[in-house]
């Protein structure tokens, strides 16, 4: 061991230096990237071939156009391992699908869903394997770029981005559509994604790069290792996973459930488009300020107890039956918990990160955070079926507890990722 004395931890910066920071703005724009593609593949293409008398089988059939979404982990090394030869390996990247991202939404607008299915399909499957290489990168970006103090307000600019953009690219596209037709709502919204372009032609280049791996196999075989080969990683793996448990169960059947105490698809469609929105983004600006201050340590443990805590709201509307101010007070305070954990959960998987392998890593990282939500729909059923739902959301409320465990027993690791570069 080195004789050196170890070197004082680097003083917190403030708030308002965090705030000031060019790469929040940055961080914001690339969110909004990210978020504004992913809705276009979904509902509007659904609002599209619904105008072009498309059944809804075959509608229901399109929407596995979004696989891809979910298996970012299988080419995300190839984006570690090569850098394109303009921008660095990051910026490059980004351009690139932003540039195609924008061509392959505006082959939308040369296709013709009522007498050429396959070709819209194809087009889709494009835009969704073009937007997820872009987030793969993006996430990749913002990882190497902040520093451990910026984690906390680098997720918040960049949901804020992603959820404003998702929703106002959805709305601009059907404005648009009825105002001069889906093939030129296409056209102008092609343009729109090709402006992105800007913010990653202006943004900063990481100043933590790491070398490039050598290999593919390199690329692949040494993050995994990183992860995998202590039983301290496995634990900090299992930590992502399970830390949001609760909540993806508490959201699994939602709608089942409000449907149930007797509200109608307008009044939930009013929360959801709304409520919802509203207290997510105040949840996770909320999370990123408070990040600052609190450290990854401590923001996980508070943030994790309120949004344990949160689905305990749900139980007292499942025992107040249909009441209005009670749903609101539940949505909202669900929803700012919710993204609050969130924003937690990704500094911490981003603090996990190798900048070498960032792209690989956060991508794996964030598949394993998505599988209780595409896992937990028979359990959930089967609960509120047989316990009914103030019991299912006691039981939503346990199972956020697991996760509170896991972070207090790595406290010490988490401490230290904390610190890491």
């Amino acid at each position: 061991m080195s004789s050196e004395p170890a070197a004082a931890p680097a003083p917190k910066p403030s708030l308002r230096a965090v705030l000031a920071s060019p790469k929040m703005l940055v961080l914001l724009a690339f969110g909004a990237a990210s978020g504004y593609p992913n809705q276009l593949s979904e509902s509007a293409l659904q609002a599209w071939l619904k105008d072009a008398h498309v059944t809804n089988t075959q509608i229901g059939l399109i929407t596995y156009v979004a696989i891809p979404y979910l298996l970012k982990p299988l080419w995300a090394p190839l984006l570690d391992r090569y850098a394109p030869p303009w921008l660095g390996r990051r910026r490059g990247w980004i351009l690139l699908a932003q540039l195609l991202l924008a061509a392959a939404i505006g082959l939308f607008a040369l296709q013709d869903p009522a007498t050429s299915l396959a070709s819209v399909t194809a087009c889709a499957l494009l835009v969704v394997f073009l937007s997820a290489t872009q987030d793969i990168v993006i996430d990749a970006y913002r990882a190497d770029v902040v520093a451990p103090a910026e984690r906390g307000f680098a997720v918040t600019a960049s949901t804020v981005g992603y959820r404003a953009a998702t929703y106002l690219a959805l709305a601009a596209t059907m404005l648009l559509a009825d105002a001069i037709g889906w093939h030129g709502s296409w056209i102008v919204v092609a343009c729109v994604m090709a402006l992105f372009a800007i913010a990653t032609l202006r943004a900063p280049e990481p100043e933590r790069h790491g070398a490039p791996p050598a290999t593919l196999r390199e690329a692949v075989l040494v993050p995994l290792r990183q992860l995998l080969d202590s039983a301290t990683g496995r634990a900090l793996l299992a930590l992502v996973m399970i830390f949001k448990l609760g909540d993806a169960f508490s959201l699994k059947l939602f709608t089942p459930f409000v449907k149930d105490l007797g509200f109608t698809n307008t009044e939930i469609a009013v929360v959801v488009k709304i409520v919802w929105l509203a207290a997510s983004v105040a949840g996770s600006v909320l999370a990123g300020v408070w990040m600052v201050r609190l450290g990854l340590l401590r923001a996980m443990l508070l943030f994790g107890v309120m949004q344990a805590l949160s689905n305990l709201a749900y139980y007292a509307l499942a025992l107040a039956g249909k009441n209005y101010p009670v749903m609101i007070a539940a949505a909202i305070i669900e929803h700012l918990t919710h993204a609050m954990g969130n924003v937690a959960v990704v500094a911490l998987m981003m603090a996990l990160c190798d900048a070498r392998f960032s792209a690989f890593q956060y991508a794996l990282l964030t598949a394993l955070s998505q599988l209780p939500r595409y896992g937990l729909g028979y359990p959930a059923g089967w609960v509120a079926d047989h316990a009914g739902w103030p019991m299912y959301y006691v039981v939503a409320f346990a199972l956020g507890l697991p996760g509170l465990a896991m972070v207090w027993l790595q406290r010490a690791r988490i401490q230290a990722l904390d610190g890491r570069r």
